[in-house]
């Protein structure tokens, strides 16, 4: 088994993988392609698993997990490419709905 690593590591991974290629990351149009490509699949995955329109009997069987895998590595190319700390990005988003949304839902009761 892999061991956990931080949103941090995974960039440094992530772009140690791309930079070994003369390409290296696509251009961010490219990428927001890709983006919205791969969350297309994600969709049709959980349309399959969950919604009314169910696969064909010839259509091979994938894995959320790999779907939103697919999505993530792509994600974090566009987040490379374009300077930007996932990590960070994040956390301010945490902090966000920790604040300004704290009171928004029904909290469930202990």
């Amino acid at each position: 088994m892999s061991e956990n690593k931080t949103l941090s590591e995974l960039q440094l991974e992530v772009d140690a993988y791309i930079s070994q290629f003369k390409e290296g990351y696509f251009p961010p149009m490219e990428l927001l392609a890709r983006l919205t490509e791969e969350l297309g699949e994600l969709s049709r995955e959980v349309q399959h698993k969950y919604g009314t329109k169910k696969k064909k009997h010839t259509e091979v069987e994938k894995e959320l997990a790999d779907e939103l895998g697919d999505f993530f590595f792509v994600l974090i190319c566009l987040a490379n490419a374009e300077g930007i700390d996932l990590q960070q990005s994040l956390q301010n988003v945490l902090h966000k709905y920790n604040t300004r949304d704290k009171d928004r839902w029904t909290k469930k009761e202990d």
